[in-house]
């Protein structure tokens, strides 16, 4: 049998809405046929404290360095993602280094903030084949 791939995603998210993130890594952890690796920083495990000058630099360089090695990224689209100013910056750092976007429906949501719908090349549902599909589509 070959070899699967690994891939690499960095998933955005608010460090104060992190119970999507929680599961849509479990998710990913469960679903056969697929390995990944983890490039974001969960809620328990933030980087920096971005409520400061030297912290705000510090996290956008952290931010950089792990968007730049991922084949792509993705983006739980609460409505909280419209009110962030982190989520609009992974987005635009996404776009400058050229990483596909994927957006990701919160279960039971139809509603989704135009910032996500605007930056993503592709949205799905919060459902395994589909979420994967994508990352399998898109990946680079």
């Amino acid at each position: 049998m070959p070899r699967l791939r690994i891939y690499r995603l960095f998933i955005s998210h608010a460090w104060r809405h992190h119970e999507e993130y929680d599961r849509l890594v479990d998710l990913l952890s469960r679903a056969p046929y697929f390995h990944w690796q983890n490039y974001s920083s969960p809620e328990h495990d933030p980087v920096v404290d971005p409520d400061t000058r030297v912290g705000k630099r510090i996290l956008e360089q952290a931010l950089r360095n792990q968007i730049r090695p991922v084949h792509c990224v993705l983006v739980l689209a609460g409505m909280y993602a419209a009110h962030s100013d982190w989520i609009q910056r992974e987005l635009d750092l996404a776009r400058e280094m050229g990483k596909p976007i994927i957006g990701v429906k919160p279960r039971g949501r139809e509603r989704m903030p135009r910032v996500v719908a605007d930056a993503a090349d592709e949205i799905v549902g919060w459902r395994t084949d589909s979420i994967l599909q994508a990352i399998r589509r898109w990946a680079r």
